[in-house]
């Protein structure tokens, strides 16, 4: 495949906004004669390429070992020596310029992107720890009151990059989503819940799905969510309750505590093996409710949330 002439820094912003991961590939050093200079980068996504660092069997190399780390999922930059003599055979044949090469790939991958739908007290909680990832951060409320800038100040140093939506129908939010982002749904209505988490299962290529609830809670939404149309298969893409069952306790950042670490281990177990299926979420043993009046006899008190921690 050829190499298009796109500059790679817009090469990477473009990919970034298609979100298509990416390796750069670097000539790092050059020792001897070799077919381009140190600095030359050629960047490699799954079906395209940007630049060139040379061609021939250098480059060939470098763009399957790239693939390479894409297929896996890799993340860590590597490096990559070699030598361009006619003593040196590769897959894609010889190049005897006389020198030495060594190439840095490094890996970029998707921004993770994670939908808070509700920012009561646990909800602001939760976004003060997300905010702190590289992350498409997006918070969603019926109540213009609860995104008031004054009320998200915290967020104003936010390593993420926050998407505020003021949604009075708040499941139409979800169609501006990214693909694979993961969805939490802790609102203050129980009715807001069950319209998000419906309409959530209705829209395809999201990462997970996320209820804040107890189990009585749950077992009214699958009768309600079966009613709709939802079959089992479908109603096991959503985990609830979130969180982990590690971190228990029933104040508002002890609960965001929990879900995000929850959350931030589905980020890293796609990042490790691409987009999750539907339904993998549902293999935690999360920890955390929100419905004190459901509470199952089967769940400790001590990992239920408060309605009124919302």
């Amino acid at each position: 495949m050829a190499a298009r002439t796109l500059d790679w820094l817009d090469a990477l912003r473009r990919l970034r906004d298609e979100r298509t991961p990416a390796v750069v590939v670097t000539l790092a050093m050059v020792r001897g004669h070799a077919p381009r200079n140190g600095g030359a980068k050629i960047v490699v996504a799954p079906a395209e390429l940007f630049g060139t660092v040379g061609g021939g069997n250098l480059e060939a190399t470098a763009v399957g070992r790239a693939r390479e780390m894409l297929a896996a999922g890799d993340g860590e930059p590597q490096l990559l020596t070699l030598t361009l003599s006619d003593k040196a055979v590769t897959e894609y044949g010889v190049q005897c310029c006389g020198g030495e090469v060594t190439m840095l790939l490094e890996p970029v991958g998707v921004v993770p992107s994670v939908a808070v739908f509700g920012i009561g007290h646990v909800g602001l909680e939760l976004a003060r720890i997300l905010s702190r990832q590289e992350l498409d951060l997006h918070l969603v409320d019926s109540r213009a009151e609860m995104l008031d800038p004054a009320r998200l100040a915290p967020l104003d140093d936010a390593v993420a990059t926050v998407h505020v939506h003021h949604a009075p129908v708040p499941e139409a939010a979800l169609a501006q989503l990214e693909p694979g982002a993961h969805v939490l749904v802790m609102t203050h209505d129980h009715v807001e819940d069950l319209a998000i988490v419906d309409m959530a299962l209705r829209t395809d290529g999201l990462g997970s799905i996320g209820l804040i609830g107890s189990a009585s809670k749950w077992t009214r939404f699958r009768k309600k969510l079966g009613e709709a149309g939802h079959d089992d298969a479908a109603l096991a893409r959503v985990t609830t309750p979130i969180g982990i069952p590690e971190v228990a306790g029933k104040a508002p950042a002890v609960i965001a505590v929990s879900v995000a670490a929850r959350l931030l281990q589905l980020v890293e177990e796609a990042r490790s093996a691409g987009a999750p299926e539907p339904g993998s979420a549902a293999e935690s043993a999360d920890a955390h409710s929100g419905d004190p009046a459901d509470e199952s006899a089967a769940a400790p008190a001590a990992v239920l949330a408060h309605e009124s921690a919302r």
